[in-house]
């Protein structure tokens, strides 16, 4: 895994090429699926979860059409941590984003393949795939929530 380190001058420094870098630089190392943990230089406190963050807001600033976090997504997702019994959010999302990832790849390779299906083929396969997702999220949550009742 490669290591940043976070200057209190706010630097980032990636150890292995031995260079500062930005957090666009950080972004493409996401992109590219490089593992990376940043911490701070003087504590080797994990701050990634912070920088990650910071990715998003910039990502969120630069681009005003590609705003994923509305103001309203952003309000709700408040209150889920004003909750008493907040829910399991986390996982829900990392769930549903995979899924979204793994379909987008799917529609377009199947697009580059010239559609060999037909397009109610595609959509059916679609149809099914997420069926079978919400089924095994379903079943996980209702396994958890008897594990934590018992």
């Amino acid at each position: 895994m490669r290591v940043i380190r976070k200057y209190a001058n706010r630097r980032l420094y990636d150890t292995e090429q031995s260079r500062y870098v930005t957090l666009e630089d950080l972004r493409g190392l996401i992109l590219d699926e490089v593992p990376f943990r940043v911490e701070d230089a003087k504590t080797g406190e994990d701050l990634t979860r912070t920088i990650l963050l910071s990715i998003i807001i910039e990502q969120e600033q630069a681009d005003g059409e590609a705003e994923v976090f509305s103001n309203d997504l952003l309000e709700q997702l408040i209150r889920v941590y004003a909750m008493s019994q907040p829910l399991p959010l986390a996982r829900y999302l990392e769930q549903g984003t995979r899924l979204m990832l793994e379909q987008q790849k799917h529609v377009q390779d199947q697009w580059q393949q010239a559609m060999r299906h037909s397009p109610m083929e595609l959509m059916r396969e679609l149809a099914e795939e997420n069926m079978r997702f919400w089924q095994k999220t379903i079943g996980q949550a209702g396994t958890k929530d008897d594990d934590e009742q018992a």
